[in-house]
C-alpha cells in the first residue's frame, strides 16, 4: 500500500509528519498514486477546519486516516459521516505504521512525550520539536484543549537527534514546539541551556527559534544571540499593544514590560518579529488608537498579522463580535506598512550577511540571513550552500546580490 501524508498547520505538524514518513516504507509522491492518505490536521481556526474538510471531500476515493489537532474537534463527526476510515490522536503518530489497517477512533491521552527522532531528511535544514502542549489559557485559542499541558521532550533525545543530523550534513536547525519557551520547566532546565548545548555540537551552524512569549526571554537566552550560532532574530508574540485588549484576550504580557524588552534587544542589533491579532472582540476605535500609538514605539522588523475569526470552543467566540471585517482588514494593513518600513530601514544598514541558500527558482537562488531576511542571489552557488555576502542591493521586500 502506498501512503501519502498531507500536512496542514504549524511547524510541530511538519515535524510530526517527518516522523511518520520515517516510519513508513512505501511513500507516494502525490495523492493520485496513494492508496492511503494521512491527513495531519490543524484546527486553530474555523477556516482551518473548513479547508481540511474540503480536502477530505476531494479525496473520497482514497482511504483516509485523520490525525493532528483536528482529530479532537471534528474527528468523530468526519468518522460518523464516513468521510474518514480512522481517527488517531497525537500519541499514535510515532506508531503510524501499526495503524494503516485500523478502522475507528482512538485519541488516547496527552501524557505522552515524543521519543522518535528524525533519521532521514531531504532538505537543507531540520525542524526539531522540543516541546508539546501549552499551559497558557488565551481567550481566543483552542490549542491547549487539543494538544494538552506543556511537557518537554527529554534533552538527551533532542541532543542525539541533532548530533545525528549534523553528522549527516544538516547545519541549520529550527527549534519548535507548541509553547517552546516553556521548555524545561518540567525537567529542571530551560530553553537557553538547551540552545547552549546544541550550539556546542560539531557541525551546527545556525539555530533558529520558533515563537516565544515575552516572559520566556531571559538574560541567558539574550546573551546567546551573540554567540554566532543562534539567529539574531527573535519572534516574540505580543498579540496586541493595548493593555485593556490584552486583559480581554487573557494574555499575560503588558506594554510596560514588553516595550523595554524589545528596545533592549533592538539596541543589541537583534531583528524582532511578533504575532498580532486585529479585530478581536472589544477592539473599539479608542482601544485601537491606543494600541496603534504603542505599536509604533516597538522596533519591529517582522510580523505575522492575524485577522480575528471566532474559534468554536474558545472564550472569545462567546464574546460580542463587534469589529467589522473591513475595519479589521484596514487595521492589519496599517500595522503591516509600519513593520515593512522598519524592516527596510533595518536592512539599509548594509552589514556583511551569512546566507543559507534554501531554494532555487526562475534561474535565481534564495536564502535567509541571520536576521531572517530573504536574499536573492545569482546562480553562482549551490542549494544548501552557506555564503558570506558583503555587496548587495536593498530592495523594497528583499536583498539582492550578484
Amino acid at each position: 500500500m502506498k501512503v501519502f501524508i498531507k500536512t496542514f498547520g504549524c511547524r510541530s505538524n511538519i515535524f510530526d509528519s517527518e516522523i511518520m514518513k520515517n516510519r513508513l516504507d512505501n511513500l507516494a509522491k502525490n495523492e493520485e498514486e496513494a492508496d492511503i492518505i494521512i491527513v495531519n490536521s490543524c484546527t486553530v481556526t474555523n477556516f482551518a477546519d473548513r479547508d481540511i474538510r474540503q480536502y477530505i471531500n476531494k479525496w473520497q476515493n482514497k482511504n483516509i486516516i485523520f490525525t493532528g489537532c483536528g482529530a479532537y474537534t471534528q474527528g468523530e463527526k468526519l468518522y460518523n459521516e464516513g468521510k474518514v476510515k480512522a481517527v488517531l490522536g497525537h500519541k499514535y503518530k510515532e506508531e503510524i505504521d501499526k495503524f494503516l489497517d485500523f478502522k475507528g477512533i482512538i485519541l488516547g491521552d496527552f501524557d505522552f512525550k515524543n521519543k522518535e527522532t528524525l533519521k532521514e531528511i531531504h532538505k537543507s535544514k531540520a525542524f526539531i520539536k522540543i516541546q508539546e502542549g501549552c499551559d497558557f489559557e488565551c481567550a481566543y485559542c483552542i490549542i491547549p484543549s487539543v494538544r494538552g499541558h506543556s511537557r518537554s521532550i527529554e534533552e538527551s533525545v533532542i541532543l542525539d537527534e541533532v548530533k545525528y543530523l549534523a553528522e549527516n550534513g544538516i547545519k541549520e536547525f529550527v527549534l519548535t514546539g507548541i509553547n517552546m519557551g516553556s521548555y524545561g520547566k518540567d525537567t529542571g532546565t530551560n530553553l537557553a541551556k538547551l540552545v547552549k548545548k546544541l550550539s556546542d555540537i560539531r557541525g551546527v551552524k545556525r539555530i533558529r527559534l520558533g515563537s516565544l512569549e515575552p516572559s520566556q526571554v531571559d538574560e541567558e537566552l539574550i546573551e546567546l544571540t551573540q554567540n554566532g550560532i543562534l539567529e539574531k532574530h527573535l519572534h516574540i508574540a505580543l498579540q496586541h499593544t493595548s493593555d485593556e485588549m490584552l486583559r480581554i484576550m487573557k494574555r499575560r504580557n503588558r506594554v510596560k514590560t514588553t516595550l523595554p524588552l524589545f528596545e533592549k534587544l533592538a539596541d543589541m542589533g537583534i531583528a524582532l518579529g511578533t504575532d498580532f491579532i486585529v479585530g478581536h472582540p472589544g477592539e473599539s476605535e479608542e482601544r485601537w488608537r491606543e494600541a496603534l500609538e504603542n505599536f509604533k514605539k516597538y522596533p519591529l522588523t517582522h510580523i505575522h498579522i492575524f485577522r480575528y475569526s471566532p474559534r468554536e470552543g474558545t472564550l472569545s467566540s462567546k464574546m460580542k463580535q463587534d469589529v467589522p471585517g473591513d475595519v479589521a482588514k484596514k487595521r492589519a494593513k496599517t500595522l503591516e506598512e509600519i513593520v515593512k518600513k522598519n524592516n527596510f530601514i533595518f536592512r539599509s544598514r548594509k552589514m556583511p550577511l551569512l546566507v543559507h541558500i534554501e531554494d532555487e527558482k526562475n534561474g535565481f537562488l534564495y536564502g535567509y540571513d541571520e536576521y531572517y531576511n530573504k536574499m536573492k542571489l545569482a546562480k553562482n552557488f549551490e542549494k544548501g550552500e552557506w555564503v558570506r555576502v558583503e555587496k548587495y542591493e536593498v530592495k523594497e521586500d528583499i536583498n539582492v546580490a550578484g
